[in-house]
């Protein structure tokens, strides 16, 4: 009986393995924003705290000293849900528009077209930081929030037409050939036709979007200003800000709450990510 679960048990005993690994640096940022001062000093990293003390997240969110300034994570925070809310949905919007022209309306060159879109998914972005840099100037959005909202549409726009391409390339054309000859146009087929039936794809690609976005440093502390820096540069200049004690606390507060809200899509939404992905996203 042993050996017959045998197999099963090393794989449990090895995945267990990972998710300690894994979860351990979560845990230690859960127990130290928990404790105060005294405890730090006088305890060990693993060491559970006393109690739930939140005056660590209250500093963290409110009063915590990002350089000179000491509101906190709060104005970096809404920085970065006015800048990812409607970067998430144009350019998810963008790239379905794309992939569904790519895949169902497709036109000498297409293909081309879309091996050339394809070289945005494997560029590294510092190489576009000049050129991107020098666009916003021009078109006076440098150091602001539509700045960043217009760079991530762009940066994203290569990932998002990929996905939806590839995931229609597998929708029945003989729908969208019935709907031609009842007279359906361009726009009343991807409507009525095509976007209902998008919603595992849409789901992936809204994760993918928010996450990427919303944890992105390169284009928040290139092209932001003092009053539109997001939350990861909000939390880089905390970390770094130099004090006679170091708040190791508030600093661990601060990186659950900037990373809280991409926990929590993967905890609501992670099932239909994976459904998304199965359902046909990164076929080719």
């Amino acid at each position: 009986m042993l050996s017959k679960n045998l197999p099963r048990i090393l794989i449990y005993g090895v995945l267990l393995v990972a998710a300690f690994f894994f979860l351990a640096p979560l845990y230690v940022m859960l127990a130290t924003s928990f404790k105060d001062a005294e405890q730090i000093r006088s305890g060990n990293l693993l060491s559970l705290p006393y109690g739930l003390n939140f005056d660590s997240w209250k500093l963290a969110w409110s009063s915590a000293c990002t350089g000179v300034d000491c509101r906190g994570l709060q104005p970096y925070f809404v920085n970065s849900v006015i800048m990812a809310v409607p970067a998430v949905l144009i350019s998810t919007a963008w790239g379905a528009i794309n992939g569904y022209v790519l895949s169902m309306w497709k036109f000498k060159g297409s293909e081309v077209l879309f091996g050339f879109m394809l070289f945005g998914v494997f560029m590294p972005f510092q190489v576009v930081l000049l050129p991107m840099s020098q666009v916003l100037g021009f078109l006076g959005l440098s150091s602001s929030l539509g700045g960043l909202i217009l760079v991530h549409c762009i940066a994203g726009l290569a990932g998002t037409t990929l996905f939806f391409r590839n995931y229609y390339t597998a929708i029945p054309k003989e729908l969208v050939n019935a709907a031609r000859i009842d007279g359906a146009g361009f726009w009343r087929i991807f409507f009525r036709i095509v976007v209902p039936m998008s919603t595992p794809i849409l789901m992936v690609t809204l994760i993918w979007q928010f996450t990427n976005i919303w944890n992105d440093f390169l284009f928040g502390v290139a092209f932001s200003g003092a009053d539109s820096k997001p939350i990861t540069v909000g939390l880089n200049n905390m970390a770094n800000t130099s004090s006679s004690v170091k708040s190791y606390n508030v600093d661990m507060a601060a990186a659950v709450i900037a990373g809280l809200p991409t926990m929590l899509v993967y905890v609501l939404a992670g099932q239909y990510f994976v459904k998304g992905l199965t359902a046909g996203a990164v076929k080719g």
